[in-house]
């Protein structure tokens, strides 16, 4: 590691943080990086405290941390999709059967999933699993109507049919109160609301994405070192939207605070190898380019829900041979945990979608709490890093087109 001495300090940074398909409340990461930061500070031997924030405007805290000999004051602010993640989960069960097909036949028909098979298998078992899971379900509810139709028709006649389907139906429903252990019909609706338009954005979302772009333009009037956008899953291809939209309105000045990007856990292909994200891949090869920001991405091979070290930009068909960006990076849990947490954690795939966010045994270069409340930048804490070697740099994608 380079000396970080002579570095231009940070003393105070805007961060704003983009989650991915999630349908709980902000609190929630508020929690989490209160926890995982005083873990990883007492790990690293740094200080560091949250405090909630307090007036109207986005959901948020503070972080005052003393790190390498310097104060830092972050403001950390949740860019909240929630609600619009919420309101896109259908309480049927019928309903939900139906979007299983509608999302498999348009991954399938247009070729899209053999081509996602072709990066990493993880996020495509990930996806596979909720359809397995339902049919499995449906199969089970089938057999049970089928079972006790047998067993009571001599006693019930055609009373047991009916009898039997409505045993089946509470059994369906109990699958789905237990799915916050399951995981089946969350993941089965984040799919779905990726695939609908065949990867354009929905237009309850393009208002909420324009929102998000307008509190980081005002974020970039500040007097703050850094405005830091942290874009985790699905919250990568957002920020790559709003960021893209930001700096293609004029409102990212030069004499301003360093603007960054980091995303985490991205799953950028899901939605960019779709034929309709003419979109998304224009923003991709846009951002790619750009010298006004830098933009570093984070995976690790084992995090099955996440494209671990596929550069984006590259795998989407949209790279230019002036490509800047990302700087793609592993977080290698197999190196940065202990062996004991990552026999733990190993095969607790969804816990391990939010590791980028918690503390680590043993962190490199990437520790989440000194990226967001450290005194270097982004891009100085990153700029003598070299990507990683066994990153995926090949065009897979289909469908390449930036314009419909």
């Amino acid at each position: 590691m380079s000396s970080q001495t002579n570095q231009p300090r940070v003393k105070r940074r805007r961060v704003f943080y983009i989650p991915g398909y999630d349908p709980i409340p902000p609190r929630r990461y508020r929690e989490l990086y209160r926890s995982e930061s005083a873990r990883q500070a007492a790990i690293s031997g740094y200080e560091i405290s949250v405090s909630p924030k307090t007036g109207e405007g986005l959901y948020g805290w503070h972080v005052h941390s003393v790190q390498d000999g310097a104060e830092v004051h972050t403001d950390v602010e949740v860019l909240v999709w929630s609600d619009i993640v919420r309101s896109s989960m259908s309480n049927s069960i019928a309903a939900t059967y139906l979007q299983m097909l509608r999302t498999a036949w348009i991954y399938i028909s247009t070729g899209v999933l053999w081509r996602l098979m072709r990066l990493r298998k993880g996020p495509v078992i990930a996806a596979l699993y909720p359809i397995v899971m339902l049919i499995a379900q449906l199969l089970v509810a089938m057999a049970v109507v089928i079972g006790l139709t047998v067993l009571l028709a001599p006693i019930l006649s055609l009373v047991a049919l009916v009898l039997s389907i409505g045993v089946a139906y509470v059994l369906m429903l109990w699958f789905r109160k237990i799915d916050n252990k399951l995981f089946v019909y969350y993941l089965m609706h984040d799919y779905a609301y990726s695939a609908a338009s065949g990867g354009k954005t929905p237009p309850e979302l393009t208002g909420r994405l324009s929102e998000f772009t307008n509190a980081i333009a005002a974020a970039l009037t500040d007097e703050t070192d850094e405005v830091l956008i942290v874009g985790h899953s699905s919250g990568a291809h957002l920020g790559v939207t709003v960021l893209a939209d930001l700096i293609r309105s004029g409102r990212v000045g030069t004499d301003g605070p360093e603007l960054s990007f980091l995303t985490l856990g991205q799953v950028v292909p899901m939605v960019s190898f779709l034929p309709n994200a003419y979109d998304l891949r224009a923003d991709l090869r846009f951002l790619s380019k750009r010298e006004d920001l830098a933009w570093v991405d984070i995976s690790a091979p084992g995090d099955g829900c996440a494209f671990a070290l596929c550069d984006p930009v590259a795998v989407s068909g949209v790279a230019d041979a002036d490509q800047r960006w990302p700087l793609v990076l592993s977080a290698a849990f197999t190196q940065t945990l202990s062996a004991e947490r990552w026999r733990a954690l190993r095969w607790r795939f969804f816990r391990l979608h939010f590791q980028y966010l918690c503390a680590f045994d043993h962190p490199d270069r990437y520790d989440y709490f000194r990226v967001t409340a450290g005194p270097l930048s982004l891009g100085h804490r990153f700029a003598d890093r070299k990507p990683s070697g066994s990153r995926i740099v090949r065009s897979v994608s289909k469908y390449v087109s930036v314009q419909a």
